[in-house]
């Protein structure tokens, strides 16, 4: 599991810098100010999960099923978190609205929340188990 989480957590850091650019270079004519501001926050938000899942496959404390759990979390929540976002941002240059499926970047909020509440708990396990 560990070498498919830093697998993962590579592609995504590496996607991260390459669509910062295209954003900052190739977007910067096409689209609006503050659709670039709202495609940045899905970088940054890319880039934060890909530190999260190497800083999960390091961890020694967690299970392979919970590291599972909040890898395939993670991998969901930024398909619909940032998906989303890079869609609704560059909207106007598509013949797809992304509007109508907006809805799902407040679910991919949500199960990025949901991983880092896994964490929280196996965390607190931990202490107690050793108090």
């Amino acid at each position: 599991m560990n070498r498919t989480i830093f697998i993962t957590a590579t592609i995504l850091g590496m996607l991260a810098i390459v669509l910062g650019a295209f954003a900052a270079h190739g977007l910067k004519i096409l689209i609006p100010l503050e659709a670039q501001q709202t495609f940045e926050t899905g970088v940054r938000y890319q880039m934060y999960h890909a530190f999260y899942l190497f800083i999960i496959g390091i961890l020694n404390t967690l299970n392979d099923k919970t590291k599972r759990r909040i890898f395939y979390l993670v991998i969901i929540g930024l398909i619909f978190f940032s998906g989303s976002i890079y869609g609704l941002a560059t909207n106007t240059l598509t013949s797809f609205d992304f509007k109508s499926i907006g809805f799902i970047t407040p679910i991919g909020g949500l199960l990025l929340i949901i991983s880092w509440l896994i964490l929280l708990i196996n965390f607190l396990k931990i202490s107690t188990d050793k108090s």
